[in-house]
């Protein structure tokens, strides 16, 4: 079986050519659309969850990425909290030398989880301030 990390430099080619024909609108709205149709999972789990739910999702697909990360969930002070350490995906991009990585890649996962959790009542924050060293922070709060 081929993992899902053999396709993260397709991926990225696929965002480059998006935007190289219709530009970043294009992107994004290929981003939405895959949250709409592959991310039900996602939104099942937060739905019937909350907060909980979130750690139920990610606690499975990082640990099938193989990243390194680190998880908070605080149900009494209302957050989520994952602190990726070492993405796998952009630290596959990193290293290949061959090819430019998108050079938004990172921001697939602002889009695609803050289009499943906002419309659900969560504040969605994405910290990308580190996407150069494949390290970034993603926390969801409840909304007061």
């Amino acid at each position: 079986m081929i993992p899902c990390t053999d396709f993260i430099p397709a991926y990225s080619e696929l965002f480059k050519t998006l935007n190289k024909i219709n530009g970043k609108k294009a992107v994004e709205d290929f981003w939405k659309y895959l949250a709409e149709n592959f991310l039900t999972n996602l939104r099942s789990l937060v739905k019937k969850h909350g907060l909980k739910g979130c750690w139920l999702y990610w606690q499975h697909t990082l640990n099938e990425e193989a990243a390194g990360f680190t998880m908070e969930l605080n149900e009494k002070k209302g957050f989520f909290r994952i602190k990726m350490h070492k993405c796998p995906s952009k630290g596959r991009l990193l290293k290949i030398k061959h090819i430019k990585p998108y050079h938004d890649y990172c921001r697939h996962c602002d889009v695609l989880y803050r289009h499943i959790l906002e419309p659900l009542g969560f504040e969605y924050i994405f910290d990308s301030t580190k996407c150069y060293k494949a390290s970034c922070s993603i926390t969801v709060k409840a909304r007061q």
